[in-house]
């Protein structure tokens, strides 16, 4: 680091180690915590100039030239002796001292100057990246750059401050190139682009940042704007400089033009995690008794064992249900677990339910249990999949993937790089499985169904009764997991003897569908295990396989059979002991997808009287009902709907706060939209309508907002079947929400219209407030003012009528954006100022984030933006830690528009930049093509021209395929007229 300012390591004095000071910022020192008194703008230039010279001593002219230059005041010697004296008495004894008619700063602690601190990790730096260790060189310069506060030396006169003022800016910035040097070099180049277009904008002749910038963008897919990038700076060296760009920029345009494939990838591995990585340990148990199949064990074992250096190895085992392929798979990958030191993941697929598990809901899991935090899990399956790959590159990890569909289903979920393998069981043959090496499981061998009973069983009891055992075995069709069951059954009952057992089984009538091909061979075996219940045991097995969600919690298992949480988890627990029911998680249960349909059919089979059935839904119903009402007055105080909601005859639970309010619902997302589909008949239609209402953040945050919308689209036509305007209209709304959210802005006007009308037929009050509310924005979005404004007013009007402040205060923050479009720019900040208040005063915090949002747009285009800058900063804070992906990506917009307000365009480009990331999962194509037209607009700003072109590109697209009328707008920006 030639010429950069160094500071060695120096003597301490007796008091020395507590003094601490800044220079690379204002000139700041304390004692401690406490801060110190430096005094005149003249007398911290000495300080700052003795602190600088490294603990040599300055003579007393060489001082005066620092502090005054060439034309210093006529008591310039006396005024710093009174300099120097005032700083003797506010520093320790010993540190200022007179030497040789000059001063000099001795004796101070290590990392007493932020300057040192930020030399020495320069320094550690430097050695980690020629050790190869990127990671740590980032993280070091990472904290040197932390250390500064703003311009160095801020405000301190005189030309030495001056002079090392510019030193240490460009000795900042030389740190700031290599930090995001290795930024590229690990990979981060999407996150990086944001900072590099607020830095090439502050700095637009340093080629550097240009070269970073370029290489960035094309690492991102955006070779458009990179090359855009280059033809900016050649422009502009060439106005400013008359030069070209230096041969490095030239070489990397041209390397980026023939898409040079070394250019697409960093040269060194992504950075490891600042914390020990994810372990991920999810096989289930092995059985202790596993028995036989050992040519199966060898093979799959040598399979696995192969998965070193090649790309991947993949195993599929298919047989039919009950055959032994989880068993056999994971006793398989017990043993590979020493290959595999970085994990194992785990997922059952659900293939043989009516709804098998999503890819994408199964990569989200495994990618958690990978170490990834939620918001950086994309909503897509195919950028879920990349990022899944992209995380288990370097590692080996084995992946069991259980009770598969089909081959459609896998292909997401396999990891696709070296010494990583795939385990796959399914009932189907994957012929079209690329690689996979294929295992047909077939049932045991007569002698190994025996082997296995007996280690069951237990040797005595067999022995004595062999023939029996052959007889039990056989009857079972020497299908593993019916063995299972029968032997635990009866090691479970020491009063039974193996010809009991035998006897039972040779009534044809309990084990006719055992003997069948297919799924039905087990159905003997699971009646075996069902008829040894006792009675509460056996209700319970019957009631809760008929939920369709992919699990339950004991919770709501409660609710089903209508019992104490107590008492529901000991009956659960032994259902567990049973293997008739799986503990999924702690507090969480599920069945397999075969005991689940051998449960429903007991329950239409045995279940009196019959409507029990259908009252056990009802009371799952209602306890979703009741808990996502609760959850949805703790995010919304103050708001009217709970009080709008069908009634139900099973309380919900109570959260202490509302982060627990909120982690609840997205938990039980999966089963309480299963709930939702489930009940769209009959006496439950509409509690389930009015249960998809109160989860409303599901659709909001975008976290199921696809599920929701389907589930939506089910209820209306259900309610429309059944000639229910009331819970048609409330259907209507909700699908007009979901479809607003997601930025189908047409059908979701016509669902609101469609709300509003039968809510008015049905005089059902609050569906017609909100429907009216949501004409009003369409209509806005839609330019139809005047038509807005009466929908808005109405709603206002309504809102009130019905008590409801927030619904009132919604609509006056919709109104206000109304009021701002027509020029009435004053009247748009009084009323999102009334419904921020309003929201407020009913301390309705996700809800006044809104208002802030509202406020801050008024604010920022009536020519305030620091406030409006405050405003939106407080919305933002609350999305981000509410989990509303939509709005924190519409804020983020919005403080892009008031920083080119406010003509602040690097900072309106960065803000864009992260607006994209969340609309590209929500909101919709029109909410990022308006994104796109203003980082354009940004772009434009900073002198990135070519960079703006390629973004109002992609924008009128968007525009055009949508028939936007925006689109003319970005054709305006787009015509050589504006580029002139």
């Amino acid at each position: 680091m030639d010429g950069v300012p160094r500071v060695p390591e120096q003597r301490r004095a007796e008091r020395s180690a507590a003094l601490r000071f800044c220079v690379l910022g204002p000139v700041r020192a304390w004692r401690g915590e406490e801060p110190l008194p430096t005094g005149s703008p003249q007398q911290r230039a000495l300080l700052a100039a003795l602190l600088l010279r490294e603990g040599r001593t300055a003579t007393a002219s060489e001082l005066i030239d620092a502090l005054w230059g060439e034309e210093p005041p006529s008591q310039a010697l006396a005024a710093l002796r009174t300099y120097a004296s005032r700083l003797r008495k506010v520093l320790d004894a010993g540190v200022l001292v007179s030497e040789s008619g000059g001063y000099a700063v001795r004796g101070l602690g290590e990392g007493a100057l932020d300057l040192g601190a930020a030399q020495d990790l320069a320094t550690e730096a430097e050695k980690a990246r020629a050790a190869g260790d990127l990671h740590r060189a980032r993280t070091l310069l990472d904290r040197a750059l932390h250390l500064w506060d703003g311009e160095p030396l801020a405000g301190v006169p005189g030309p030495y401050a001056e002079a090392q003022r510019v030193r240490l800016h460009e000795w900042r910035l030389q740190l700031l190139e290599s930090r995001l040097d290795m930024d590229l070099e690990q990979g981060c180049h999407s996150e990086a682009v944001s900072e590099l277009t607020a830095l090439t904008a502050a700095h637009p002749l340093r080629e550097r940042l240009r070269e970073l910038l370029m290489l960035a963008l094309y690492r991102s897919g955006r070779q458009a704007e990179a090359l855009a990038v280059y033809a900016d700076t050649r422009r502009l060296l060439a106005d400013e400089l008359g030069v070209d760009p230096r041969p490095e920029l030239r070489e990397l345009q041209q390397r980026i033009l023939r898409a040079d494939p070394a250019l697409a990838q960093p040269s060194a591995p992504a950075p490891e995690p600042s914390v020990t990585p994810v372990r991920p340990a999810q096989l289930p148990a092995t059985v202790p008794d596993f028995t036989g199949r050992a040519a199966f064990v060898a093979e799959l074992g040598t399979m696995l064992a192969s998965a070193d250096g090649r790309v991947m190895a993949v195993s599929a085992l298919a047989g039919i249900g009950g055959v032994g392929k989880t068993t056999l798979a994971v006793h398989v990958a017990h043993h590979a677990r020493t290959a595999f030191p970085d994990g194992q993941l785990y997922a059952d697929l659900q293939g043989a339910g009516q709804r098998a598990a999503e890819p994408e809901t199964v990569l989200g899991s495994f990618l958690r249990a990978l170490g990834t935090a939620d918001s950086a899990i994309p909503d897509s399956l195919e950028e879920r999949a990349a990022l899944y790959r992209s995380v288990l590159d370097g590692r080996r990890v084995l992946v069991l993937l259980d009770n598969a569909r089909d081959a459609a289903q896998v292909r997401p979920l396999l990891p696709g790089t070296e010494g990583c393998a795939a385990l796959v069981t399914s009932r189907v043959r994957m012929v079209d499985l690329a690689g996979a090496h294929l295992v047909d499981l077939d049932v045991m061998s007569p002698e190994e169904a025996l082997q296995l009973f007996t280690r069951i069983v237990g040797e005595e009891r067999v022995a004595s009764e062999r023939e029996a055992a052959l007889d039990v075995v056989a009857a079972c069709g020497f299908l593993p997991l019916a063995i299972r069951i029968a032997a635990s059954r009866l090691a479970a009952r020491r009063t039974w003897t193996v010809s009991v057992l035998a006897a039972k089984l040779a009534d044809e009538r309990r084990r006719l569908d055992e003997l069948q091909a297919g799924d039905l061979a087990v159905k003997a075996t699971f009646e075996l295990g069902y008829g040894q219940l006792e009675p509460a045991q056996a209700r319970a097995f019957r009631l809760l396989g008929l939920a369709d969600g992919p699990d339950i919690s004991l919770a709501a298992a409660a609710a089903v059979l209508d019992l104490p949480v107590e008492d529901t988890e000991d009956l659960l627990e032994s259902l567990v002991d049973t293997s008739l029911l799986e503990s999924a998680a702690p507090g969480r249960y599920r069945f397999h997808d075969l005991v689940r349909l051998y449960a429903r059919a007991c329950a239409e089979r045995d279940e009196r009287p019959p409507g029990e059935r259908d009252a056990a839904m009802s009371r799952l119903l209602d306890f979703y009902l009741a808990t996502a009402a609760g959850v949805y007055a703790i995010e919304r105080p103050g708001d009217r709907l709970v009080d709008h909601l069908e009634e139900t005859a099973v309380p919900g639970l109570v959260f202490p706060d509302r982060r627990a309010a909120q982690d609840w619902l997205y938990a039980e997302a999966v089963p309480l939209l299963a709930c939702v589909r489930q009940s769209s008949g009959g006496t439950t239609l509409r509690r389930a309508v009015d249960l998809l209402w109160a989860a409303v953040d599901l659709a909001e945050s975008g976290a199921n907002s696809k599920e929701y919308e389907a589930a939506g689209a089910a209820l209306r036509d259900a309610a429309r079947a059944a000639r229910d305007s009331r819970a048609e209209g409330r259907a209507c709304l909700v699908l007009a929400n979901a479809r607003h959210w997601s930025g189908q802005f047409g059908q979701a006007d016509l669902e609101a219209r469609q709300a509003l009308a039968l809510s008015e037929a049905a005089a059902d009050p609050l569906p017609c407030c909100w429907a009216a509310n949501i004409l009003g924005a369409f209509a806005f979005y839609q330019s139809r003012y005047a038509e807005a404004e009466e929908h808005l007013e109405r709603a206002i009007a309504d809102f009130r009528a019905c008590g409801d402040l927030s619904g009132a205060a919604a609509a006056l923050c919709n109104l206000s954006r109304l009021h701002l479009q027509t020029g009435r720019a004053d009247s748009a900040v009084d009323l999102a100022r009334q419904g921020t208040e309003m929201y407020e005063g009913l301390g309705h915090l996700l809800k006044a984030a809104n208002g802030h949002y509202a406020l801050g747009m008024a604010l920022g285009k009536n020519g305030q933006p620091a406030d409006a800058t405050e405003h939106l900063r407080q919305a933002l804070h609350v999305f981000r830690t509410s989990r509303q992906r939509l709005w924190e990506g519409m804020t983020l917009f919005r403080l892009a528009e008031v920083d080119l307000l406010a003509q602040r365009p690097a900072q309106a480009a960065a803000n864009a930049e992260m607006a994209l990331t969340p609309l590209r999962e929500i909101g919709g194509e029109w909410r990022r093509g308006n994104v796109l037209t203003l980082l354009g607009k940004a772009l434009d700003g900073i002198g990135q021209a070519g960079r703006a072109r390629v973004c109002w590109q992609e924008a009128l697209e968007i525009y055009e395929r949508s028939n936007s009328p925006e689109a003319a707008d970005v054709r305006t920006l787009l015509a050589p007229a504006h580029a002139t």
